[in-house]
Order: C-alpha cells, then sequence, then structure tokens
C-alpha cells in the first residue's frame, strides 16, 4: 500500500500535475496521457490534492509532501476563497481567475476536509481559521432548520439557485446523499482535528519522533462544542433519513421534507464509503450510545452493498432498478472505498470474510485499474478488463483521495 501511495500516485501528481506557468496544479490530463493546460481548475481536485499530500505528510513526514500540500493550500486560500461573499468558488479559469463562482456545499466540504488536515499535519493556525469560517458556511447557508438536512448550492451571493445538480449525471434535488456523506467526513476530520489540539494542549508530555503537538493554538468550547454537535446530527440524519429501513441501502436523491425522489437507485459505492464514513465519525465522536446505535447500521449497510460485488473481486457502481440498467463498469473509486470499508468489517467486528473481500478487491486494483508505466489508476474498466481511456486520468473529479486515502487507511489502521 505504502508502495502504491508513494511511487504510483503522489509520485503521479507531483511529477506531471504541478502548473509552473500559473500556478497550483493543472486541471486535466484525459485518459490517453495529454495534458490540458487551458482546463478549468476545480475546487473539487485542488481541495483533494490538499488533503492527500497533507495526509501523506502527517503519517510519512517527507518534506516533497509538506512542500505540495503547501502548494494547494496558499492556491486554495488565495484563488478559490470568495473574498467579498465568503465560501469557495466551484471552478476557475486556468490562469486562476473565478469561472463558476455558485457555492456548492460538497465542494466547501472538501476544502474543509483539506484544511482541517493540513491543520492536523502542521499545527498551522491559518489552514484551521479558513477551515472554521468555512464550516459556519455551511452551517449558516446550506442547513435546513425546518426540516433538518443541508442543500445542495446557492449563487455566489447565497441566494436560491435553480440547478442544484452536482454533476451533469445527476438529479435536480435540493438534498442529496452524496453531499451529506461529503460533508459528514470533513466535519468529523475537522472534530478530530479540534480534538488532538485540545488533547495536546492539556497534555505536558514529550512527542515522540515525528508527532506534531500543536503550538499556540486554543481551542473555544464554544467552537468545539458546535462542531461536534452538528457532527452528531449528521450521523442521525443517515440512520433516520438516508438510510432505507426498506432496503437498507442508501437513498441517493430527497425534497427538501425528505421525500424520497429520482426513482429506485442504488450506489454500491457510496454505501460501502458510507458504512465506514458513518462508523468513523461515531468512534471520532466518542459517545457510546451513538456508537452502538451506528455500529447496527455500518453492518446492514455493507451487507447491502454487497449486491454490486463480483466473482472477480469488483464491486459495480450502481444500478437503476426502474429501468434495470447496471453500470458494470469497475470504477477507480468504488474499488479503492471497497477495501476499506469490508477491511472496516474485520478490524472492528472480526469478519473474516470481509477481509476476504478486501483482499480480492485490493488484487483487482493490482491487476486492472493501476497504470504500472504512466502513475495513477485509470478511470475504469468494463467487465472484460478494457480499460477506459475515454475518461480523465486527472481532472475535475479524478484526483489523488480515494485511492491515496485506501492507501493510508491500511497503513495506519491496526
Amino acid at each position: 500500500m505504502q508502495d502504491v501511495l508513494e511511487q504510483n500516485i503522489l509520485r503521479f501528481w507531483l511529477d506531471k500535475m504541478i502548473d509552473e506557468t500559473n500556478g497550483g496544479f493543472l486541471g486535466r490530463m484525459d485518459g490517453h496521457g495529454v495534458i490540458h493546460p487551458e482546463a478549468e481548475k476545480g475546487a473539487i481536485l485542488n481541495a483533494r490534492i490538499l488533503w492527500a499530500f497533507s495526509a501523506a505528510y502527517r503519517v510519512l513526514r517527507k518534506p516533497e509532501y509538506l512542500e505540495a500540500a503547501t502548494r494547494a493550500k496558499r492556491y486554495i486560500i488565495d484563488h478559490f476563497f470568495d473574498s467579498e461573499y465568503g465560501g469557495l468558488y466551484w471552478s476557475l479559469d486556468s490562469t486562476g481567475q473565478p469561472k463558476d463562482t455558485k457555492k456548492q456545499f460538497y465542494a466547501i466540504g472538501f476544502a474543509i476536509y483539506g484544511l482541517s488536515e493540513y491543520a492536523r499535519a502542521t499545527s498551522d493556525s491559518e489552514a484551521l481559521d479558513y477551515a472554521l469560517e468555512l464550516f459556519d458556511c455551511i452551517e449558516e447557508h446550506a442547513l435546513d432548520h425546518e426540516h433538518n438536512g443541508y442543500i445542495e448550492a446557492c449563487t455566489r451571493e447565497w441566494g436560491e439557485i435553480a440547478d442544484m445538480r452536482l454533476s451533469d449525471l445527476d438529479a435536480n434535488y435540493p438534498k442529496s446523499q452524496n453531499t451529506h456523506l461529503h460533508i459528514i467526513e470533513p466535519y468529523t476530520n475537522l472534530f478530530r482535528c479540534l480534538k488532538e489540539m485540545r488533547e495536546a494542549s492539556l497534555c505536558n508530555y514529550v512527542p515522540s519522533i515525528g508527532a506534531v503537538i500543536p503550538v499556540g493554538i486554543t481551542v473555544p468550547h464554544e467552537t468545539f462544542d458546535r462542531v461536534a454537535a452538528a457532527l452528531r446530527n449528521l450521523i442521525g440524519i443517515f440512520t433516520d433519513r438516508i438510510l432505507n429501513p426498506e432496503t437498507h441501502h442508501l437513498d441517493l436523491f430527497f425534497g427538501m421534507d425528505w421525500t424520497r425522489g429520482a426513482g429506485q437507485l442504488e450506489s454500491y459505492g457510496h454505501d460501502i464509503e458510507c458504512s465506514w464514513l458513518m462508523h468513523e465519525a461515531a468512534l471520532v465522536l466518542g459517545d457510546k450510545a451513538v456508537l452502538q446505535q451506528v455500529e447496527q447500521v455500518v453492518r446492514m449497510v455493507a451487507k447491502a452493498s454487497e449486491k454490486g460485488l463480483n466473482a472477480d473481486g469488483s464491486m459495480v457502481h450502481e444500478a437503476n432498478l426502474d429501468t434495470g440498467e447496471v453500470d458494470t463498469d469497475r470504477h477507480w473509486w468504488v474499488q479503492a472505498e471497497a477495501v476499506v470499508g469490508f477491511y472496516n468489517l474485520y478490524q472492528y467486528f472480526g469478519d473474516e470474510d470481509a477481509l476476504q473481500k478486501a483482499l480480492r478487491c485490493w488484487q483487482y486494483i493490482k491487476d486492472h485499474l493501476i497504470d504500472w508505466d504512466g502513475g495513477e489508476w485509470w478511470w475504469s474498466c468494463d467487465p472484460e478488463g478494457n480499460i477506459n481511456r475515454r475518461d480523465d486520468k486527472a481532472g475535475f473529479w479524478k484526483c489523488p483521495y480515494h485511492n491515496s486515502r485506501m492507501c493510508l487507511e491500511i497503513m495506519e489502521r491496526k
């Protein structure tokens, strides 16, 4: 896992995707290995780059990872932040000027994820301040105080926006499982960061070699409690609203009042990813009663995701039960999340079968998705093993996040 992380994934981004002309990172390399220097730069890509290199530095302490993480942090703060209205632009042009100025809360969540990880890795107060500022943006502008939950998007000025879709592939509903998943994820990391800083400030000890002890950062009780309350609320949203009690899958799209919409869709990759992210949220929150409730859901959702497993160890992306259409391609991110999700069942619940599922999927990744010659992973391959070169090798949605996180999760788990 460490070899793939360092030599295949991170090395690719360091060697091929740094934008030496306009700063930050290049916006796109297509599936044939061609760089498109004119491509727009997405907030999601840059926030995920920030997270990946921050986490790698936190674990491995290599200066080149800190340099890349700092480059990403600086570019996000200096170019993506909206100094007039707050929040984060959806995208910039290749020179770093705002292109799409809407406020998509999914992207703002990822910026919190990256900035809080940078703060964990470096004790940087600027990164933490910006992460908390974005937390306030989500709580102020996205939280539905009438029905609970978070809306998808706003205009630049935080007004209503007609098209809330995250991408052209999504249905236009005001709430989605995907956005909630990627708000609970950064809120978990932000709360973990605050806990670590609080615990470090209360301890008087000499750190081990390589450890990071925050210096000069105090966590106000009010801030700590607000993030904890938001995280607790999100866990309840997943167990009480997003989880389908009949199928144990996670439904994908909802109206403001949580009416389920867009038909009978099942996303097996999101099911298995959510199973371990919900568990992580409850573990970090540290409430035993919440954890006990979540642990039952974790196993149910992971079991439901197995509907997407194939005999070769891979997992398909999703299915539309209304039309009978199944996306049988083996997407890179789905396989990465399957490895972590099934390993999580083995680690915490002693599920030996789940360990074998993780191992088989990892073998599939090595045999079919890793580009051992050019670096990084292919977007997907079909059931016959043919590589998908239509979609990007690196780009707006193809980032060093799912795969690097898989490696780091396995490296750090005991």
